[in-house]
C-alpha cells in the first residue's frame, strides 16, 4: 500500500497541492483524476519520488521515500514500473531493446535471459511478431502496450501511468484500460493512473481520488462516484450530457431495485 499524508507542494507563491492525504489500495487501479491544473500530475511525480515535498509523507508499506537517502530511494524505485504518457520509447532501439532497457539497467541477467523475459512481457501484451520493429514501424496501440510490456518486465509491485489513453481512439483506450486491468489483478500490482478519461474511470476505478484546484475533493470507488452528492465532482464527472444521462439511468435502475 502506498499511503500520502497532509502533503503540501507549492512552487514559489503558488501552492499546487495543499495538505492532501490518501491511500493508493494495494492489488487495485487506483485513479488520480481531475481537470488540468488540479494537482494530479504533480501528486503522481511526488509519489514516484521525482518531486521532493514542503511538507507531508509518502509511505511505500509505512517507510517515508520523503526521508529517504538516494540510495535507500533507488531501491524503492527499482519496484516501481512506469507507463508514460507518450510511451518514451527509444526510437533507435528495436521494441525487444526497448522492453530489455530496464534489465540492463537494474539487472545481471544474460543475454539469453533477458530475451527470454522480453519474449514472456510481449505476449502478455498480445505483440508476439514485433520484437524486431522499431517504433516508427508500429500503431500508437501497439507502442503503448511496448511500453506498459517494459513498464512490467522488472515485475514491479507499484506500477504508474501518465494518461495511458492521451492520444488512442475509444476502442484501442478500451483495450488498453482492460489490459491494465488484468495486468493489475493477475500480478497482484498496486496500479496509479493519472487520468481524466471518463472511460477508464468508470471500467478501471477501484479507487479514485479527486484532486480539485490542489485539494482532495473526493475519494471512493467507481460505484460510489455514480451517486456521488458532491456537487463539484458531479460537474467534473458529468460535464457531458451523455453522462449525465447515464448517471440519471443508474440512478433510476436502483430505485427500481429497492422497491
Amino acid at each position: 500500500m502506498i499511503e500520502i499524508k497532509n502533503i503540501r507542494k507549492s512552487f514559489g507563491d503558488k501552492v499546487v497541492i495543499d495538505d492532501v492525504s490518501a491511500s493508493m489500495k494495494e492489488g487495485k487501479t487506483n485513479l488520480i483524476i481531475g481537470s488540468s491544473g488540479s494537482g494530479k500530475t504533480v501528486l503522481m511525480k511526488i509519489m514516484i519520488g521525482l518531486l521532493p515535498v514542503d511538507t507531508g509523507e509518502v509511505l511505500y508499506e509505512g517507510r517515508d521515500i520523503t526521508k529517504m537517502e538516494e540510495a535507500e530511494l533507488k531501491e524503492i524505485r527499482k519496484q516501481i514500473g512506469m507507463l508514460f504518457q507518450g510511451g518514451a520509447l527509444f526510437d533507435s532501439k528495436t521494441v525487444e531493446q526497448n522492453i530489455m532497457f530496464p534489465l540492463d539497467m537494474f539487472t545481471r541477467m544474460t543475454r539469453r535471459e533477458k530475451r527470454k523475459r522480453a519474449t514472456e512481457v510481449l505476449d502478455r501484451v498480445d505483440l508476439k511478431d514485433a520484437h524486431k520493429k522499431y517504433p516508427a514501424e508500429i500503431s500508437g496501440g501497439m507502442k503503448k502496450r511496448v511500453a506498459l510490456a517494459r513498464a512490467i518486465v522488472l515485475n514491479p509491485k507499484y506500477l504508474f501511468c501518465d494518461e495511458p489513453n492521451s492520444g488512442l481512439d475509444p476502442q484501442t483506450s478500451l483495450l488498453i484500460d482492460k489490459l491494465v486491468k488484468e495486468i493489475t489483478v493477475e500480478y497482484n500490482i498496486t496500479t496509479i493512473i493519472n487520468t481524466h478519461d471518463m472511460n477508464t474511470v468508470m471500467e478501471s476505478g477501484d479507487h479514485i481520488v479527486y484532486m480539485y484546484k490542489g485539494k482532495k475533493q473526493w475519494e471512493g470507488s467507481n460505484r460510489e462516484i455514480i451517486f456521488s452528492k458532491d456537487k463539484v465532482l458531479n460537474d467534473f464527472i458529468f460535464a457531458s450530457e451523455f453522462l449525465a444521462k447515464a448517471k440519471e439511468m443508474s440512478m433510476l435502475e436502483e430505485q427500481g431495485k429497492a422497491k
